[in-house]
């Protein structure tokens, strides 16, 4: 529906959102480290490095030539793999444009935290609505849809540059396009029932994106774009009117 190109919201805390461009450099070499191997090691690495319901459940085992990692790394793991180009490249245009942000809003470390976390939200919610799947869960997008929901909480009215249906370029408040991707996302789990896609991931990283945020944004950061408003100075008039005349400070 909407392709997000530019927000044009500038940083107000930090210099630069290093962990956004890191965490985007850590998924790019992941993937293409996970297909170098051609097509029989992208699955081993689905299976070593994704999320398995089942596996994490404890309902089926992986062949121990598959078992790399402490089974709870997964919930993490996972969400640095992706299936093919265009799914890592459109998890990364959402990171790269709101990701900024919302790590302005919280700082490095606490932005790290809050990533992870979502990620670790996409893939609970999923195993809890298909516990028995032996599909592997790869992909940013709970981690991602964490990121959409935070920022609509935080920047609702700031407007961005979008591909409106792939094509047409327009510039449109925020919250238009995130409430939409969100409602989308809820109608999708609603309907899609077996469906490649994780709406579920999706759902649960929107949930706790929301939540997070409150919790680990910065004390001074408001939400739903409201500034705080420093009340102008009062000028004193002089009690002359042949008083030498001094300006005032003015908040500008």
């Amino acid at each position: 529906m909407f392709i997000p190109l530019h927000d044009a919201n500038r940083l107000r805390f930090i210099k630069a959102q290093y962990v956004t461009v890191g965490l985007i450099a850590v998924n790019v070499i992941a993937y293409f480290w996970s297909v170098a191997g051609g097509w029989e090691a992208t699955q081993a690495a689905a299976y070593s490095y994704g999320y398995i319901p089942s596996v994490a459940f404890d309902h089926v085992d992986l062949p121990p030539e598959l078992v790399v990692l402490p089974g709870e790394a997964s919930y993490v793991t996972y969400a640095f793999l992706h299936g093919d180009l265009f799914h890592l490249g459109g998890n990364m245009l959402f990171l790269w444009v709101f990701g900024d942000n919302v790590e302005d809003a919280m700082g490095h470390l606490k932005f790290l935290v809050f990533y992870l976390a979502c990620a670790v939200a996409g893939a609970l919610f999923h195993g809890m609505m298909a516990p028995m799947s032996e599909v592997p869960l790869i992909g940013a997008s709970g981690a991602v849809a964490g990121i959409v929901s935070a920022y609509l909480l935080l920047h609702p009215r700031v407007k961005i540059w979008v591909l409106a249906f792939g094509r047409l370029p327009l510039r449109i408040p925020a919250w238009i396009v995130l409430a939409l991707w969100i409602g989308f996302q809820f109608v999708m789990f609603a309907l899609a029932g077996e469906d490649q896609i994780s709406w579920a991931a999706h759902i649960g990283g929107i949930i706790a994106g929301a939540v997070l945020l409150v919790v680990l944004k910065r004390s001074e950061v408001p939400l739903l774009d409201r500034h705080i408003v420093t009340p102008q100075a009062a000028v004193v008039a002089p009690a002359r009117a042949d008083a030498t005349r001094s300006r005032g400070p003015w908040d500008r």
